[in-house]
């Protein structure tokens, strides 16, 4: 279930500003001893209310006159440079509305003169006639903004078609490469320098005998000794 946002206003009913006090100051106490446990640094709370006679205190008076101690020997720019009160709390707070309501404005202007502009196109709602100066200037401000981007698509969309132009070229080539080497494969002058002959017959009065063409250089005739026309 979604917590509820809660307004940050004076509570006037007493029961439920007690009981929000009371909430509040548990968890701020314990995330104030979290952040010392985990994060290691040093950190003190003190909390006054009209509940209770005595301030709650952490991690304990001495503990918290040391974290004082040691804030107020930081020369004093050090000491102001994030210290956050109830006024600069608040100007933090209206300077962030404004920039969000800034923003609000522009993206507003924005649709308006987009929609301004799509109706000079087609003609409807009068086109441009009957704006102002700075309205007129809007709109060529998002003209110009919107050739921009379609300019920069147009750039991107060449790229890319040059890139699969090149890499078609590519397969291409080595689609036709491939086919020439098959057919070549298939020519009868390949097909016997691939396959050399390996026996060879020779005949001498009428009787064939079979030999195995020596290599270049090979002496061994051993296996040829028994022939006669061997010397």
């Amino acid at each position: 279930m979604t917590r509820k946002k809660v307004k940050l206003a004076y509570i006037n009913n007493d029961s439920a500003r007690k009981a929000t006090f009371n909430k509040r100051k548990k968890g701020l106490m314990k995330k104030v001893s979290e952040l010392s446990t985990l994060c290691d640094v040093d950190a003190c709370a003190i909390v006054y209310s009209p509940y209770d006679t005595q301030p709650e205190i952490f991690p304990s008076p001495s503990g918290a006159q040391r974290v004082l101690a040691k804030f107020k020997k930081m020369p004093a720019m050090e000491q102001n440079k994030k210290m956050v009160n109830q006024d600069s709390f608040l100007r933090q707070r209206i300077a962030k509305a404004d920039e969000q309501l800034r923003k609000q404005r522009k993206e507003n202007r924005e649709k308006e003169m987009t929609r301004v502009m799509f109706q000079g196109l087609t003609g409807q709602g009068g086109g441009l006639q009957g704006l102002s100066l700075v309205d007129l200037k809007d709109v060529g401000w998002l003209i110009d903004r919107n050739l921009r981007e379609i300019d920069r698509r147009i750039e991107i969309l060449k790229r890319e078609t040059q890139k699969q132009v090149k890499r078609s070229s590519a397969a291409a080539a080595a689609a036709f490469d491939m086919n020439n080497m098959e057919t070549m494969h298939k020519q009868p002058w390949f097909m016997d320098l691939m396959n050399p002959v390996q026996d060879q017959q020779i005949g001498f009065g009428g009787d064939e005998i079979m030999m195995n063409i020596l290599p270049f250089g090979d002496h061994n005739h051993n296996s040829l000794g028994s022939y006669p026309f061997f010397p």
